[in-house]
């Protein structure tokens, strides 16, 4: 199909000129040395039709309106139905991350919130195309890196609300007020799948007398799923576990670093990306128009060179 279809009328010009190079009958005339011979002992030269020098001189002549035919079409904005193609589902990514003074404890061969951090950013690795967002918490929350599909911005953040700097206000822990502090982050997109990582080394009384269950319950409407990351010693306490599992998440305790990483690989498989159909489009379709016309602009070219008209 063509995008331009109305151009195509111009096509009876090369055609027109087709039909007057194959059908006209033009005059002919025998110079004197054809037949007229001055010696009655040499018989006449009797010379054959030429059909096929005529042949060769109107595909020469019919060469110039197939370069118009070719230009025509082109102009025209041919084009094709591309073909289906498979499109990567997004997923939108919110770290909800501790930094209260518990985080600074040793882990591995450096703090809570070294091994957290690291593992993030090995994490982001795996979810190449996504959007991740950073949110920082302890008595009140920081959205410290918006949602976006640079993990540039997210790997630069590490070293600027370490648990050691005090920020005023992060001392302490509420998980209840930055799990919905993050969630309006998720809600306000409209694309993509909503995943909320949560990592903390303790509890808060905000999730208490059945709190975390309300709160579950708004993260469940909204779609998003909650995967919580219970870095210390101890085993989560049973709010936590019923805020991820009630959005159909998982509680994870890991003891180490290796652990720690075995983590983000699980959750990385248990939310394995899908691919979407997406609906063919049409696209230009220029190559085998162009081909023709340069085929036919070269074997012009070699006519001009050599295959030329003349009435002698």
């Amino acid at each position: 199909m063509f995008a331009r279809p109305w151009m195509l009328l111009l096509l009876a010009l090369p055609v027109l000129h087709l039909y007057w190079v194959w059908q006209r009958r033009g005059g002919r005339f025998s110079l004197p040395f054809d037949s007229d011979h001055t010696d009655s002992s040499i018989k006449p030269r009797r010379f054959g039709s030429g059909w096929i020098m005529r042949t060769l001189l109107s595909v020469g002549e019919s060469l110039p309106a197939l370069l118009m035919a070719s230009a025509i079409l082109l102009i025209s904005l041919p084009q094709e139905m591309a073909a289906p193609k498979q499109k990567r589902a997004l997923t939108n990514i919110q770290f909800v991350v501790d930094i209260s003074g518990s985080m600074t404890a040793k882990f591995g061969s450096g703090t809570r919130y070294d091994a957290s951090m690291k593992a993030i950013n090995e994490f982001l690795d795996f979810r190449s195309g996504d959007s991740f967002g950073l949110t920082f918490f302890g008595n009140n929350f920081l959205h410290w890196v918006p949602l976006t599909s640079d993990p540039s911005a997210f790997r630069n953040s590490i070293p600027f609300m370490r648990p050691e700097n005090n920020v005023p206000g992060f001392g302490g822990t509420e998980i209840g007020k930055a799990v919905l502090g993050a969630r309006e982050v998720l809600v306000s997109r409209e694309d993509g799948d909503r995943m909320m990582i949560l990592i903390t080394d303790g509890w808060s009384s905000d999730l208490s007398g059945g709190a975390e269950m309300d709160i579950a319950k708004r993260l469940r409407r909204d779609y998003i799923k909650l995967f919580a990351v219970n870095i210390q010693e101890t085993e989560a306490r049973g709010e936590i576990v019923n805020l991820a599992r009630m959005t159909g998440g998982e509680v994870f305790n890991p003891g180490d670093t290796n652990a720690l990483k075995g983590v983000f690989s699980a959750i990385d498989e248990m939310t394995k990306t899908e691919l979407e159909q997406v609906t063919a489009e049409l696209v230009d379709w220029f190559a085998p128009f162009a081909i023709a016309g340069l085929s036919v602009l070269g074997v012009f070219m070699l006519f001009m060179l050599g295959w030329r008209y003349t009435p002698w």
